[in-house]
């Protein structure tokens, strides 16, 4: 694979989900504190640098979550915590962060993701968060479409299951950009 390059001036490090009550979860192949770990990493690198950081959270109440017929269906505890959909402490906002709610999967649907990162120049996303397949992946296809580059920090996310997540980033994400472990994005950023 070809040595990563990344713009400080054009890329967005966006987090997809890494919130109490879904972080709390078991997480494969990666636990859901390596993943927390590895994504803080990269926060403190993007906010170091003067690099946008979006920080997205699940902010969905019984009422607005969707209700679509699936022989599947995430189970969640009703009434929710409080504290759910807060953001772990490792990766608390800081007031040059960029915070989106989202009601479903991706973070593009439905939230003004798209345009703050046009507003801010940006052409190149860095993804990471819980989870890989639903969240991460979701929000991936949208990016996709709308033409960012993307660098998915393969051990900065996880799924509920290792087949899952194994899933995206062998057969899924390196058709949309390229799959990188955190050390060298780190590296790539300087």
């Amino acid at each position: 694979m070809p040595e990563l390059a990344l713009d400080r001036t054009t890329t967005a490090l966006v987090v997809i989900d890494l919130q109490k009550g879904i972080a709390a979860q078991p997480t494969k192949p990666y636990s859901a504190q390596e993943v927390v770990r590895n994504a803080a990493f990269l926060v403190q690198a993007f906010r170091k640098n003067g690099m946008p950081v979006f920080l997205v959270h699940v902010v969905s109440t019984p009422e607005t979550m969707l209700k679509v017929s699936s022989d599947q269906s995430f189970s969640r505890p009703l009434p929710l915590p409080a504290d759910w959909s807060e953001f772990v402490p490792e990766i608390a906002p800081l007031p040059s962060d960029v915070v989106i709610g989202k009601k479903q999967w991706g973070a593009f649907y439905g939230t003004d993701l798209e345009l703050q990162l046009r507003r801010r120049g940006i052409g190149m996303i860095v993804l990471c968060g819980i989870s890989t397949d639903f969240g991460v992946e979701s929000t991936a296809r949208f990016a996709y479409e709308y033409g960012f580059q993307q660098v998915f920090a393969e051990d900065a996310m996880a799924s509920m299951s290792a087949e899952g997540h194994n899933a995206a980033v062998t057969f899924i994400f390196p058709r949309m950009g390229r799959v990188r472990k955190t050390g060298e994005i780190l590296r790539a950023i300087g």
